[in-house]
């Protein structure tokens, strides 16, 4: 079974994130902010990894916390349900249209983590979340699960559009990325014999 459940707690979050690559796209996720929530589904719905996440943060405060953590937990998850890498296919890509908006994304599972954000929005908030925080959110994933990330929004105009593309994308290039390619034998897919470090 490729899982991976983490438990964080500092001062400022209290979470717990649950995924199975090899799932159907159940989720089941609280974090506190509603569009976060939309958007962790969305992940989870199109990439087929099944996803719990539950999260008590200091939204008195800001959203930030809340927003971090989670997806530094997201990643931790996703890199302990990869463990060595073996067999996986490691890379993948999306086109991911929405309406009159087209997103790219393409990933390495590499073990070394980069952003690469070419995107941006033309308002403060999506729902009640912030929008300066979904760039952050991405890196924060890319840190802890070690993901080579390059997201580009291609063009578009509605921001609840062009996050959910962004969003699809990612989803649909993970699910290519952790796929098992039985051809590889369970071999880590690097002539170096290892990914990252």
């Amino acid at each position: 079974m490729r899982t991976g459940r983490i438990e964080r707690n500092t001062a400022e979050t209290s979470i717990l994130v649950e995924v199975d690559l090899d799932g159907t796209g159940h989720y089941d996720v609280a974090t506190g902010i509603g569009f976060l929530d939309h958007m962790v589904e969305q992940f989870s719905k199109h990439s087929l990894i099944d996803v719990t996440m539950k999260v008590d943060g200091d939204l008195h405060v800001d959203q930030h916390h809340t927003t971090e953590d989670s997806a530094l937990a997201l990643g931790q998850a996703l890199g302990a349900a990869l463990g060595d890498k073996g067999g996986i296919a490691r890379y993948g890509s999306a086109y991911s249209p929405m309406d009159e908006t087209l997103a790219r994304v393409a990933l390495d599972i590499s073990g070394r983590p980069f952003l690469v954000w070419k995107a941006g929005f033309s308002q403060e908030k999506l729902g009640e979340w912030d929008t300066e925080l979904i760039e952050h959110w991405f890196h924060s994933v890319a840190q802890t699960c070690g993901l080579t990330l390059h997201v580009e929004l291609l063009y578009g105009t509605n921001n609840h559009h062009i996050c959910e593309a962004i969003y699809k994308g990612f989803a649909r290039a993970m699910r290519a990325a952790v796929d098992i390619d039985p051809r590889k034998g369970g071999a880590i897919p690097s002539t170096k014999g290892q990914l990252g470090g």
